[in-house]
């Protein structure tokens, strides 16, 4: 139920800024939001994560739900004991399904999260990088206190 919450929590808050940025930004436009640290700048990516695959809509797509389908199988049984693991989870389906829904809708996702010194992202790929964050901590922290039952 937590993964549920958390995914569908992620995909509409992806959405409706995405649908804000689209309303009210004309592509390329940019806008300071903290001076020197923070700017909106709307962007449709064609490509994969930092420009891989092309504008292979298809392909990435594909790819997105194969990837899905991996951290399922993998982590389901530490998501079971682990609400850490749930909300990571969570976060990694909405993010990803919000980048797929744009993908099928428009070919492109919208991006606009700009700190000038990294690609620009959204909401949905902040999602994604926080969940697989808190899957590393969970896994670390099963690992650990699986070698402390073992000593």
């Amino acid at each position: 139920m937590i993964v549920f919450l958390v995914a569908s929590a992620v995909f509409i808050a992806d959405q409706l800024t995405k649908h804000w940025v689209t309303a009210s930004f004309l592509p390329g436009e940019s806008r300071i939001l903290i001076p020197h640290v923070v700017y909106w700048t709307y962007v449709q990516n064609t490509h994969g994560a930092f420009g891989l695959f092309g504008d292979q809509t298809w392909l990435l797509v594909i790819l997105a739900i194969a990837v899905l389908a991996i951290f399922w199988f993998s982590f389901r049984d530490l998501a079971a004991q682990s609400a850490l693991v749930r909300v990571a989870l969570g976060g990694i389906i909405g993010g990803a399904a919000g980048n797929i829904a744009d993908r099928l809708q428009h070919r492109y996702v919208v991006d606009f999260i700009d700190l000038r010194w990294w690609p620009v992202f959204n909401v949905a790929d902040s999602c994604i990088t926080i969940g697989v964050c808190l899957l590393i901590i969970a896994t670390l922290a099963r690992d650990r206190a699986v070698a402390r039952s073992r000593s």
